[in-house]
């Protein structure tokens, strides 16, 4: 299972993330010994709710006598199984705002980071304090919406977050639940150490003076009851106790090689964006070129098609001509037609007339007799027919 930005992995988040979800789980064990004061070596039936990879359920065990995960996601549970094995520690698929245990099943319930992911917080109360025995104690934290809003800054709300709290709405949700529930400010703070090298015992810690206020608190945890915890102590989780300023010199170290890593890399860019403005310049110029080019083939379309137009232009004029042309050739061929018709028709009236005064008496008499003149007519023929005459 991977880290994807909000259930915690372990070995896959930087130190303080992991410090920060799994100090909850330590003072929860803390309080396991607590709840059983007036019954010394009895301990509690543990449950966690939204156990995520199964850590914190397995730190409990060692405080419990039997410890109990439950979590919506599959993926979750199946790792949880494969990570930790223990006798009396289980985990189980199921969701957090319908338990699938019978009332009063548990000592010492936990809900770290839980509640502000769920559209209904309320019923995770409701539940919690179905399974809880009577005199048994429910942990349960969640961001402080102020402080969270501004350490988020320009990454905006958390998307998997539903409903988030400030102190006094997180004060007034678990007051219609439980009858006690004083909420614990939990913070990142700074301290002194003394140890034996190998020290393995309890520590004490003391808390110099207390700064801050819920506004500025990192987180809230609350100690929900039914009936009052008493003595209910601070608790100071230090993750690994080790030489401070050798530990921040390590870090300026660690921080110093990043610098240089980010110079190299930022280098690295700076030559990459000169190639680049490089190259930028040589494209540009390039495209001037081919703009120009392609202004100059534009012209050269333009007066082609203006010369084209022109022609066509021309073309039909003249076509327009040889119309009328052969219009008035066509009427005129039609007259000329007419007029030799005509000329036919009056040539052939004239023989006609010419033929018939052949004929006549007076003219077949003067032939007999040798009389009158002699008149020859010659037919309007064409010069390659020979000529015919006509005897009167």
């Amino acid at each position: 299972m991977e880290f994807t930005g909000e259930r915690v992995i372990p070995g896959q988040v930087e130190p303080d993330l992991w410090a920060e979800h799994f100090s909850r789980y330590r003072f929860a064990a803390t309080l396991a010994p607590q709840i059983f004061g007036h019954e010394p070596g009895r301990k509690p039936d543990v449950l966690d709710i939204g156990c995520g990879a199964g850590y914190g359920t397995a730190t409990l065990a060692e405080v419990a006598a039997s410890a109990t995960g439950i979590d919506l996601a599959p993926e979750a549970i199946e790792h949880a199984r494969a990570h930790y094995s223990l006798p009396y520690l289980t985990y189980v698929p199921g969701s957090a705002t319908d338990l699938p245990f019978p009332a009063d099943s548990f000592d010492l319930i936990t809900a770290f980071e839980v509640i502000e992911h769920l559209a209904d917080p309320s019923k995770l109360l409701t539940e919690a304090r179905r399974v809880l025995r009577p005199n048994g104690v429910f942990l349960v934290s969640t961001p402080n919406k102020t402080y969270y809003a501004e350490t988020r800054g320009l990454d905006g709300p958390n998307p998997y977050h539903l409903h988030e709290f400030t102190f006094a709405e997180f004060a007034d949700t678990l007051a219609s639940v439980f009858p006690s529930s004083p909420i614990l400010l939990q913070n990142h703070t700074d301290a002194f150490s003394f140890y034996e090298p190998n020290a393995t015992s309890l520590t004490d810690a003391r808390i110099e003076t207390i700064a801050g206020s819920p506004t500025d608190a990192h987180f809230f945890l609350a100690v929900c009851s039914a009936q009052p915890l008493a003595d209910l102590h601070s608790f100071v989780y230090v993750p690994t106790a080790t030489n401070l300023l050798r530990t921040r010199e390590h870090h300026i170290g660690i921080l110093q090689a990043e610098v240089r890593n980010l110079k190299a890399s930022i280098d690295g860019l700076q030559e990459s964006l000169t190639k680049a403005h490089a190259e930028r310049d040589n494209m540009i110029r390039m495209f001037d070129q081919q703009a120009s080019d392609l202004a100059q083939r534009t012209e050269w379309a333009q007066r082609m098609d203006r010369e084209f137009n022109e022609k066509v232009a021309h073309l039909k004029l003249l076509s327009a001509e040889l119309e009328e042309t052969h219009h008035k050739l066509i009427h005129h061929s039609a007259a000329a037609n007419q007029r030799q018709a005509k000329l036919q028709a009056e040539l052939a009236s004239t023989y006609a007339i010419i033929g018939a005064i052949k004929e006549s008496r007076w003219m077949r008499l003067g032939r007999t007799f040798g009389l009158g003149p002699k008149i020859e007519i010659q037919s309007p023929v064409a010069s390659t027919t020979p000529e015919t005459k006509h005897d009167v």
